[in-house]
Formats: structure tokens, sequence, C-alpha cells
């Protein structure tokens, strides 16, 4: 029997910070999935920072979003009805079609994850995400991170950096340090995410503060923001340094 899906469209391109205006709340019924198909209930969505960019009409490295038509993003949900049997209902997957509660998916577009008492299905849109991913790839395969190398991470606080500066910890990193955009998000870079030493990049030129909390240099460069924080790198990275 059809369901219905309540789904956020993009009606207007924003200009500067999104409204609630440019959005709208649509109900609609979904058909019954097909052969190949499966109807899944979304129980949580994620909004990224490069959906933005979607909004604005200009394709970049991805498509931008059409007017007076659902969003999409990364979402993980339930298996309600399906029409493969590799997905039996009950299934808990991660796919594409977020920012709405019910949606009709390819089978072959989704996937399966692991859901335990001290994994949350939340943790795929993050951690064991796409974010994780990232920093896992960039720090470890990219930049090669070592036993005993100074990290330096910028965008500590984001969820990039957040995951980076903390696999830095954990893979034997002698020290791990970071910037940030506030005394708040400075503060729970050391004192949540175990980073050794962080800086308000807003406080003042980046490489005299570089410089105090990595006096004798970095070896490896995770960079989330370029700019001025790259430049600071540069100059405080010593001998065959790596640059992510």
């Amino acid at each position: 029997m059809p369901v219905t899906s309540r789904e956020v469209h993009l009606v207007a391109r924003p200009e500067g910070e999104p409204r609630p205006s440019d959005f709208t709340l649509v109900e609609r019924l979904l058909p019954d999935p097909r052969d190949g198909q499966l109807l899944v209930r979304n129980t949580a969505v994620s909004v990224d920072p490069y959906m933005r960019g979607k909004m604005s009409g200009i394709r970049t490295y991805t498509d931008p979003y059409e007017l007076d038509a659902p969003m999409e993003g990364a979402a993980v949900g339930v298996v309600e009805a399906s029409r493969d049997e590799s997905f039996p209902e009950g299934t808990v997957v991660v796919h594409n079609a977020g920012w709405r509660d019910r949606a009709v998916v390819e089978a072959a577009r989704v996937r399966p994850v692991n859901v335990t008492d001290t994994i949350p299905a939340t943790a795929y849109l993050g951690v064991l995400g796409t974010t994780g991913f990232t920093a896992y790839v960039g720090l470890l395969h990219k930049a090669g991170l070592r036993e005993g190398d100074t990290v330096f991470v910028s965008g500590a606080a984001g969820a990039v950096g957040s995951v980076a500066g903390q696999l830095a910890r954990l893979k034997g990193a002698a020290r791990v340090v970071g910037s940030a955009g506030s005394a708040e998000k400075v503060r729970h870079v050391t004192r949540d995410l175990g980073f050794d030493a962080a800086f308000d990049y807003r406080e003042g030129p980046v490489a005299g503060q570089l410089a105090k909390v990595a006096p004798e240099g970095i070896d490896v460069y995770f960079d989330n923001v370029g700019g001025e924080q790259l430049e600071a790198a540069i100059g405080a990275a010593r001998d065959f340094a790596r640059f992510a």
C-alpha cells in the first residue's frame, strides 16, 4: 500500500545565508517498491556545508539542487518494505535520499550498516561515514602519518578535523595541535578531543600562534582551510614534511 513521505524542497536560490522561505515541506504518496527497490524510513539525515554550494544553482564538483524538487544528502534509515532479498525488512541502511522521512530507493545504491549498543546509526553519517573516511585517508594514506610526528590540523573542531586529530593521537603522533575559530572551540579541541594545544586563528597572525604551539616545527599538516593557515604550515614545515 502506498505511504506518504514528507520532503524538503528547495524553492528559491538563497542569497547569503539560507532562509526558511527558500524551502518548503511537501507531502506526497510514494509508489510501492518495484523489484530491486526498497522503502526506507529515515531515522537521521546529514546536513553538510557542501549543500550550500549545491543550492546556488552553479555546478562545481557536483550537480546543483533543482528547484521544486526534493533535496538530497546522506541519510540512515530502516527498510520497511523490500523487493530485494539481500535487504530484509528491518535492515539499517545508509543512502543518499535524505531531507525526507521516507524514500523508495534502488537497492544497488544503499549500504547496510551494523548498529550496536556502542555504534549508533548516526555514526555512519559522521565518524564512520564520509567525514571519518576523509580524515582517515588524508592522514594515513596521503600524508603518511608516522609515529613520533608533530601534526597540525586546521579546522580542528570541524567534522573532518576533529576526527583527523584524534586519529593522529591514536596512531602515535608525538604532538597534535590545531586551529579553531573561537575560544570555546579551542577549549573543546584540547579538553574533549585530546589535542595537545590549539589556538584561535582570529586572535592574531597564524604563523606566530603556530610557532608557539609547535616551536620545533611540524611533520604533517592536515589542511581544511588553505589560505593563511597553509602559508603558516609551509613556514613551520620540517624537512620531508607531508601535507594533506
